[in-house]
């Protein structure tokens, strides 16, 4: 029998659930059904949108790189009471303005380098799912009409509160908790609400109306996943109600468990409040890809433990930009090195233990670097720490960096030593991009760097060497100042003087 999918590697995740960190044990081995709440498409995205997604990203990376069959599956809730109100504040359908916001997401996932998603069901595409589910827990008996409302009976589920334990400091995030004489007991809430006049409906053995906001999700998950799903995640903000409401209704529905392992990442957050737009503190993501680059904002994203919350400013982005230059200068060193383009290097795209063993080898670059990435691959293997992981990068590129140094390949252009610059490279990159790093050439700007400014550089370059070789080091100075004062520094290098933007 052969063996289970990464059985060689112990993968941990804390589960909110039970409140520890488990073994990770897939429902059906080798596949993974995950299962991420997405956006209330009723306002452009903020930074805050894209944490989950840039996680969950990185999560189905690691796992499906280990081996594992992974379906990720994020939603679109595109009818809410928000969505109501926002098209009448701006004279539109909410059909007009969900597909709108729903562009604009869709293309920041894709500025962030969010493409393992598989699928971006629409609630409203799922209504009879909806009322299918909603009819089940009525026969059951965990649910109840009400004047054209339903809604689920909280005091029919001895297990509701377990995923939250009932604590009051993890519900406090104001909560979609509507007051109704229609309800049964105060917690109730609704799976599908009668529509008031020129609402958007549909038909209903309850009368005309739309689905609640918890219902959406476990109906789509059952759709698209089955159940139980192997890891629902989202925000810390959404533990209560909202997935509480899920696991409740989820499980009632189903007669056994709903979902494995239950994630749950920290909020981003301005000062000391979470980013958002009831708080009006929101930072829209297509403003800020104008003036960073998006490299840095998926950076700054993975740059703590995921669980953790994240502390946005744009100092600290700005700071993140300086820490990525120190990556695209090997980056450029490596082309001059190699003359191939390091984003072009071929990696295997799946693990192979073998290769992560540094006892095997005897060079000390090499050992050192499958030592240093067999410890990335051990920071995502424990709870997917991605924070750990991106401090492996940095030793990498430390370790890469100071071969160049000590064997003076730049020099010499020694045919060994660039074969092992290449192989370092090469394993640099498969870690990186486990992380969505570094997948493409990233310029600061669109038109950076043409055939024009680099022949103008060129020439710049080559005034400045005449000038040195003529002893006219006022003009070489001149030259070099003059760039300076552009923010363009030039390194005199044993093959040549190349330049960069700082």
């Amino acid at each position: 029998m052969a063996p289970e999918v990464g059985s060689d590697l112990a993968i941990s995740v804390y589960n909110t659930l039970t409140r520890r960190k488990e073994p990770f044990v897939p429902v059906h081995p080798g596949r993974v059904g995950m299962y991420v709440c997405g956006p209330t498409v009723y306002k452009p995205s903020h930074v805050g949108h894209m944490v989950g997604p840039v996680i969950f990203d990185t999560v189905k990376r690691f796992l499906a790189w280990v081996g594992f069959e992974v379906k990720f599956v994020v939603n679109i809730t595109d009818i809410d009471d928000k969505l109501i109100i926002e098209a009448t504040k701006q004279n539109c359908t909410v059909p007009e303005i969900a597909e709108r916001v729903t562009t604009d997401y869709l293309a920041c996932l894709k500025a962030l380098g969010v493409h393992s998603i598989d699928l971006f069901p629409k609630a409203t595409d799922h209504i009879p799912e909806i009322r299918a589910m909603i009819e089940s827990l009525i026969g059951k008996g965990h649910a109840y009409p009400s004047c054209g409302d339903v809604y689920f009976d909280v005091s029919s589920d001895a297990d509701y509160g377990k995923l939250c334990n009932r604590d009051p400091e993890q519900m406090e995030a104001g909560i979609r908790v509507e007051v109704s004489e229609r309800k049964k007991n105060p917690g109730d809430f609704a799976l599908w609400k009668g529509a008031k006049p020129g609402e958007p409906s549909w038909p209903s053995p309850w009368g005309a109306g739309r689905p609640g906001w918890h219902i959406e999700c476990s109906a789509m998950s059952f759709k698209w996943l089955g159940a139980p799903i192997d890891i629902h995640g989202g925000g810390l903000d959404l533990q209560f109600p909202h997935h509480e409401n899920e696991l409740a209704q989820s499980e009632c529905h189903l007669g056994h468990p709903f979902t494995k392992y239950w994630m749950h990442n920290g909020l981003m957050k301005t000062g000391d409040k979470k980013m958002s737009k009831s708080e009006g503190n929101e930072v829209v993501v297509s403003a800020l890809l104008k003036r960073f680059q998006s490299e840095a904002i998926r950076y700054l994203l993975l740059s703590s433990h995921y669980r953790s919350p994240i502390e946005f400013s744009e100092a600290r982005l700005l700071e993140i930009g300086r820490t990525l230059e120190g990556f695209q200068r090997f980056f450029e060193l490596f082309k001059r090195v190699t003359k191939a383009s390091f984003h072009e290097l071929k990696t295997m795209g799946h693990r192979d233990p073998d290769r992560f063993n540094p006892s095997s080898l005897e060079d000390g670059f090499s050992r050192d670097m499958v030592s240093l990435a067999a410890g990335l691959v051990e920071c995502l293997a424990d709870d997917f720490n991605t924070g750990g992981a991106i401090g492996s990068l940095h030793e990498m590129l430390t370790r890469l960096n100071r071969f160049v140094a000590e064997s003076r390949v730049e020099e010499t252009a020694d045919s060994g030593n660039i074969t092992q610059l290449i192989e370092g490279a090469t394993l640099f990159r498969e870690c990186a991009l486990l992380l969505g790093l570094f997948e493409e050439s990233v310029q600061k700007d669109p038109g950076e760097k043409t055939e024009l400014v680099d022949a103008l550089m060129t020439l710049l370059i080559e005034l400045r060497a005449q000038s040195r070789q003529a002893k006219n080091f006022a003009m070489a100075d001149h030259i070099r100042k003059g760039l300076t004062s552009l923010d363009i520094v030039l390194e005199d290098r044993p093959g040549g003087t190349i330049w960069r933007q700082s």
